[in-house]
């Protein structure tokens, strides 16, 4: 990879304009070649865009909710599947890394897909990454039931949990709960959000480093026995042991994914064209190395490798067993508070994507969304719209947690589809050499291309793998249905392809910046940005 002096002035600048910066760059440069004026403030440093990646990912969150899914299907040996993701997403996350440079503006997945596929392709790929954070909303919020009745039975506030739907309505009162919380921090403005996420995930990466050195004072048996052990999973299966990994492989590729969200909020941080890639990488490699250890020393720590409980409770079983109940309830607080900002950090990116397509009059009541409060000097309107959706995607999982399961894998797979939106069409201006990274800034010079490559592959198999109609996945229990077990390409179909619809006879005609958020045309010469009135 090779980068510029990101310090250099521009070709030709002459006098300092207002706002620009000591090192000569402009905030605001990446709004106006897209046709926005700057409306949001700019309060965020390095850490709160680190924070904002990281607490998206949420290795505590992701980990404690999933390790008993990986080791179900793929045994101790699931581990490998870790590395795995993350070599794929890297490739991803180095893409992005590119184009949050260029353009680091509210709304990333949308505003790039726009820009490297043009106005369709960045709507449906906006329009899925939307619908899917409003599910993942839901999912991560859910994870309370997971954590809290564990460290008191005081948290079981319906029933005693033996009940048929006592953990589901249970999940649900919890969840609204944090939601509710979540909505009302995000529109009292970022600044607010981006400190309470900040302390959050400074508590999270301690707490994250605390448990590795625990469970590593703790270790029982060495890693080849641990790492090579498939519980025989693979007997049986047509593709032997690598079927049984492929599904293990879900349990990290539901983690590893929302690093876009350092350059999502561009348009609310300093320098973000230097610190945004910079955010992504750290966000998910710091993820990567962290949620490693903790899974590895996991399994190297646990009393008994064997238990059943290790696919039932999951790893919250191992830190009671093995740590004791007194430390292990302080570790499984810091999971509820990592569950906390990563709510915290889904509803944001999914306010500044709300805000993004509605300032291109892309959504209904565009100019409602799009409005920002002059008082708190964020879009209210999408934290509210985005809370009452996510409060109504939990209830069903009242009593249907099976269909909720099955929806809430659907939106991992629209994230990676989205993600595929900005990948392939990049790829496409790539090999047109149409495409020139930002001049000063992060570039992956001669491996652009083969980064590229191996990035959409990897996107369009993690799809594929995610979306194949196993009956473990979609269809666990109870009786079979055809319509669970291919759910994934229905629901998906449906969103994509009825949205889509939606788009093209109605919303389509009325696309353009609205005048209110449109910049004003420094050179007379040249056209002036779209708008929603424009022909």
């Amino acid at each position: 990879m090779s980068r510029s002096d990101p310090t250099s002035p521009e070709p030709g600048a002459g006098t300092p304009r207002p706002g620009t910066r000591a090192d000569g760059s402009h905030d605001d440069d990446s709004l106006a070649e897209l046709g926005y004026k700057p409306e949001l403030k700019r309060t965020l440093g390095n850490f709160h865009t680190f924070a904002a990646g990281i607490s998206y990912i949420s290795i505590l969150t992701g980990t404690f909710q999933l390790f008993y899914f990986g080791v179900s299907f793929g045994g101790p040996a699931y581990w490998w599947s870790w590395p795995m993701v993350f070599a794929g997403q890297l490739m991803v996350a180095l893409c992005f890394c590119e184009l949050a440079a260029r353009y680091p503006v509210a709304g990333s997945i949308y505003n790039w897909a726009k820009s490297m596929g043009g106005p369709h392709i960045g709507w449906l790929g906006g329009w899925m990454m939307m619908t899917a954070t409003m599910v993942s909303l839901s999912a991560v919020a859910l994870a309370y039931q997971i954590t809290l009745p564990q460290i008191d039975s005081w948290f079981q506030f319906v029933g005693d949990g033996s009940g048929k739907n006592d953990a589901a309505e249970n999940a649900v009162l919890l969840g609204t709960v944090l939601i509710l919380f979540s909505t009302l921090v995000n529109a009292f403005g970022v600044q607010l959000m981006a400190r309470i996420n900040s302390a959050g995930v400074f508590i999270e990466l301690i707490a994250a480093v605390a448990l590795i050195i625990f469970l590593a004072a703790h270790i029982t048996r060495g890693p080849s026995s641990v790492l090579t052990d498939t519980y025989g999973l693979g007997e049986g299966r047509t593709l032997g042991y690598f079927g049984a990994f492929l599904t293990a492989s879900l349990a990290s590729a539901y983690v590893m994914y929302g690093f876009d969200t350092a350059s999502s909020l561009g348009e609310e941080s300093h320098n973000p064209s230097r610190n945004a890639p910079r955010a992504i990488l750290r966000a998910l490699t710091a993820s990567f190395l962290i949620g490693g250890l903790i899974l590895l020393f996991a399994l190297l720590a646990v009393p008994d490798l064997a238990a059943k409980e290790l696919s039932t409770g999951g790893l919250q079983y191992v830190v009671l067993e093995t740590l004791g109940s007194t430390v292990g309830e302080i570790f499984l607080w810091c999971v509820v508070v990592a569950i906390t900002v990563c709510v915290l950090a889904v509803q944001a990116a999914g306010i500044r994507l709300m805000f993004a397509m509605a300032r291109d009059n892309n959504l209904p009541a565009g100019s409602v969304l799009a409005r920002v409060s002059p008082r708190f000097q964020t879009p209210v309107v999408p934290a509210v719209v985005i809370g009452v959706v996510g409060v109504v995607i939990l209830v069903v999982n009242i009593n249907q947690p099976q269909i909720f399961s099955v929806i809430t894998s659907i939106a991992v797979i629209m994230i990676y589809l989205a993600y595929l939106m900005v990948t392939a069409p990049m790829l496409i201006r790539r090999l047109r050499g149409a495409w020139r990274p930002a001049e000063g800034s992060f570039s992956l010079g001669r491996f652009g291309l083969p980064i590229n490559i191996v990035a959409v592959l990897w996107g369009a198999g993690m799809a594929l793998n995610l979306a194949w109609p196993r009956a473990e996945v979609y269809n666990a229990t109870g009786p079979q249905h055809w319509y669970l077990r291919w759910g994934a390409f229905v629901f998906i179909g449906i969103v994509g392809l009825g949205g889509f619809t939606y788009y093209w006879f109605v919303q389509r005609h009325r696309t353009g910046v609205l005048e209110s958020h449109r910049t004003e045309v420094k050179d007379p010469q040249a056209p002036a940005p779209p708008t929603a009135d424009s022909p």
